[in-house]
């Protein structure tokens, strides 16, 4: 598959999280872990989007930092808001686990920031800005 069409499939699938996130969002008995899974999925998913464009290869990994580290190593231009992405991290797997987290999360602003993210990927993908 082509990058560009690998990364167009890596979006539809951030957008699936996104989809989750708002409409488990709303919802006040659902976990705040369960919606910073999601949203931790869907910047995850919007990352490896551009990074597959690029033609940078990134083992499988659940850490932000990592990904981010990869996009700044290859000169490639950076999500919105990226020093409030690491913090979405641990919601990939220890926090679903972890009963004694106690942090509260701030649903509007996690919503904000995903979207943000996803719409800088979809940008460079949607703009084919990428080599050839």
């Amino acid at each position: 598959m082509q990058p560009h069409n690998l990364g167009r499939k890596f979006l539809e699938l951030a957008m699936r999280d996104r989809i989750a996130l708002r409409v488990l969002g709303a919802d006040g008995d659902v976990a705040d872990e369960t919606i910073g899974f999601h949203a931790q999925q869907a910047i995850e998913k919007c990352l490896k989007a551009v990074l597959i464009l690029h033609k940078i290869e990134f083992r499988k990994t659940h850490n932000l930092d990592e990904l981010i580290d990869l996009l700044q190593e290859n000169a490639l231009p950076l999500p919105p808001n990226l020093d409030d992405l690491d913090m979405f991290t641990p919601y990939a797997v220890l926090m679903r686990y972890d009963f004694s987290v106690n942090e509260s999360l701030n649903r509007e602003q996690t919503m904000i920031l995903v979207k943000h993210v996803y719409d800088w990927a979809n940008g460079l993908i949607g703009n084919d800005n990428c080599p050839s």
